[in-house]
């Protein structure tokens, strides 16, 4: 795969190209948070770093696999690229949204590649997820951005936001939403 341009890259090019060699090598990855929100606003909304859960992994292959595309560790579990504002994280599974661990992620082919990422509705279940646990009015925002630009599942969005305890989050997004329009 062609390697971005790092100075403009946007979060679906560093999530494409890093999820695109890890694929290449056997590693499975889902990419969640808020570059998932960055990719489906369509750049409106900027993330400065992408998040990625391991769905298969080898510990040792990881660093190898991100020296050889230029990525170095720099703490833990954060990898930078020199000629990139972004980082890339990982962490271990699996995948989920508050309680909710059956995350079925889309997948997007690339260059002969199977590639994960939330989903539209699961996007605004994560982002709603920060919104409800940690307060983040943002992260409200950034579900509102995603519920214009894409169909989906509100029952789904709705049901969470009950079980979370937090039924009226999904009213707060649809009056959202309505506003906009």
């Amino acid at each position: 795969m062609k390697e971005p341009k790092w100075e403009a890259a946007t979060e679906e090019d560093v999530w494409k190209f890093v999820a695109w060699h890890l694929a290449k090598n056997g590693i499975e990855t889902v990419l969640v948070g808020g570059a998932v929100a960055a990719i489906y606003s369509e750049g409106i909304y900027k993330s400065g770093d992408l998040d990625f859960v391991l769905k298969s992994y080898s510990v040792d292959t990881i660093p190898k696999i991100m020296e050889s595309i230029g990525f170095k560790l720099s703490s833990g579990r954060h990898y930078i690229h020199p000629k990139c504002e972004k980082f890339v994280e990982f962490m271990f599974g699996p995948v989920g949204i508050g309680e909710n661990v059956k995350i079925k992620p889309d997948e997007v082919k690339v260059q002969g590649q199977t590639l994960f990422i939330y989903s539209p509705t699961d996007c605004i279940r994560d982002r709603l997820a920060s919104y409800i646990h940690f307060k983040s009015r943002e992260c409200l925002d950034q579900a509102v951005l995603v519920a214009e630009r894409f169909p989906f599942n509100h029952k789904k969005v709705r049901d969470w936001c009950a079980s979370e305890g937090s039924p009226t989050v999904y009213d707060e997004l649809v009056r959202k939403l309505k506003k906009n329009k």
